[in-house]
């Protein structure tokens, strides 16, 4: 089919290539002329794993890229609507892009389209969206308006939309339900997954696309509701973490023994600094305004941001405790993207957490190996020092803090880190090491809802902060009666 996707973010251009990916001839849209310019260049505006493969195999072929929504629009059968929905600073989401895009579209409509939503918005979109096709001029009976919204992990987006969950068509017509039946065909009915040099899955066999239909505000809801309850996952965890911090236990073992339950699932169970990006926070605020406007006191989620927010103050206050004194000391911040696999600085835990240090009067040196340029648009210029990789980041420095998930600063040589260091003090807000390895490495090592190891030649610098974690012994060997 010949498809439009309005809108080159991480979402519109991960969907564009994608689609392209399983067959489709795409337009994929941006107003923005330099975003454009780039993509036609064979440069990637954003990093995200595989999507720079998509692009190289199907740019000038089955995907072209566009500024002209009415062109896109005349060439297309369906066209996705995938424009920013920012918050518009008091939790309800800005809808004016999606408003634009929608008038755009009217005027361009000259024979039957599905308009497809597939930006995170609030649930009763589509009528708005109908109301505005109408109000420019576009012919009642010429347009139907569907809900598609996406389910993409930014890091592992290509994959999340090729090889998905479930596919959720919310549909009020048949010709809604036929339009988006063809699109996701290949996935639904398999046949992507049968061709030769398809993007690898994340299981061994793929199965078809599992396919939900429901109406369209069925389809609104399902997104908010979904982000919403993966936060609260988080939250939660992070509470349970401070518990166990504080009487000594292991939330690594307690997240074990949870997420052996089918009815929880070992999924978002990880403790850390707290969620960030540009879901999560934005669609809880959203969520919470809508069921403001409904009438309900959805107080849940108003927690969740508490906590959320709560995470990463605590974080400071254990690198304060640790270190008695932020002013002048020389930090290291390993992660600046609001989790690993993404360039993403959007509502970041870290970019958050650097702020405060600075504001205490650190010094921070930091290294993320794709978010340093976004890092710099959001951080005061000078504010901070960029290193060129971890190591540097770490050199010369009273303490190393690990603030994003990235594979590879798990995979950090130890002994070399402890060389360069001018104190052995790591701070980690991601739980990347086992304590009882990094205890045997020399470093006083803080993680978050584990007990502080020490060996016996190494002092406690938990400078008497309340609840804080008592510090245990290395474990040597396997106590009598445990499993092996």
């Amino acid at each position: 089919m010949r498809l439009a996707v309005i809108g080159c973010g991480y979402v519109g251009l991960v969907s564009a290539a994608c689609l392209a990916e399983i067959g489709h001839e795409v337009i994929s849209v941006d107003t923005d002329l330099e975003k454009i310019a780039e993509l036609n260049r064979g440069e990637v505006p954003i990093h995200e794993h595989l999507l720079p493969q998509l692009l190289e195999r199907h740019r000038g072929k089955r995907l072209k890229f566009s500024s002209s929504v009415g062109d896109a629009v005349k060439q297309s059968e369906a066209v996705f609507i995938t424009v920013g929905t920012p918050d518009s600073g008091g939790g309800e989401p800005d809808m004016s892009a999606v408003e634009a895009v929608a008038a755009e579209i009217a005027g361009s409509i000259s024979e039957p389209k599905l308009i497809v939503e597939k930006s995170t918005v609030p649930v009763c979109t589509c009528e708005s969206i109908r109301k505005v096709l109408l109000l420019h001029g576009a012919g009642t009976g010429r347009f139907s308006v569907a809900s598609n919204p996406e389910f993409l992990r930014e890091g592992t987006a290509v994959t999340d939309f090729l090889y998905p969950d479930r596919i959720v068509l919310g549909v009020d017509d048949d010709f809604s339900a036929a339009m988006l039946y063809s699109i996701y065909r290949p996935l639904t009915e398999g046949a992507y997954y049968r061709q030769a040099g398809v993007i690898p899955g994340p299981h061994a066999k793929a199965e078809p696309a599992r396919v939900i239909v429901t109406n369209a505000k069925s389809a609104e809801l399902i997104k908010h509701a979904a982000n919403a309850f993966l936060a609260m996952k988080i939250s939660y965890i992070n509470m349970v973490a401070n518990i166990a911090e504080a009487v000594g236990a292991d939330i690594d073992q307690v997240c074990t023994g949870l997420g052996a339950d089918a009815r929880i699932g070992p999924q978002f169970l990880q403790a850390g600094i707290g969620y960030g990006g540009s879901c999560f926070p934005k669609d809880v605020a959203a969520f919470q305004n809508v069921a403001f406007q409904c009438g309900i006191d959805f107080a849940l989620l108003s927690e969740v941001t508490r906590i959320n927010l709560e995470q990463q103050r605590q974080f400071v206050k254990k690198v304060r405790a640790a270190l008695w004194t932020l002013r002048n000391k020389r930090l290291g911040v390993l992660g600046l993207a609001f989790k690993g696999g993404t360039d993403d600085v959007r509502e970041s835990p870290a970019i958050a957490i650097v702020r405060e240090l600075l504001k205490e009067g650190a010094q921070v040196c930091a290294y993320d190996p794709a978010a340093m340029v976004k890092a710099r648009e959001v951080l005061p210029a000078g504010a901070i020092e960029y290193a060129e990789n971890e190591y540097q980041a770490a050199a010369r420095r009273d303490a190393l803090l690990l603030l994003t998930d990235w594979p590879q600063f798990a995979r950090l040589d130890l002994h070399k880190l402890r060389t360069v260091m001018k104190l052995p003090i790591i701070l980690d807000g991601r739980n990347l090491f086992n304590p009882n390895q990094m205890a045997a490495a020399g470093f006083l090592y803080y993680s978050v809802g584990r007990a502080l190891r020490v060996t016996e030649t190494m002092p406690n610098l938990w400078h008497g902060v309340r609840f804080a974690p008592q510090a245990v012994p290395v474990m040597t060997a396997r106590p009598e009666g445990l499993p092996v």
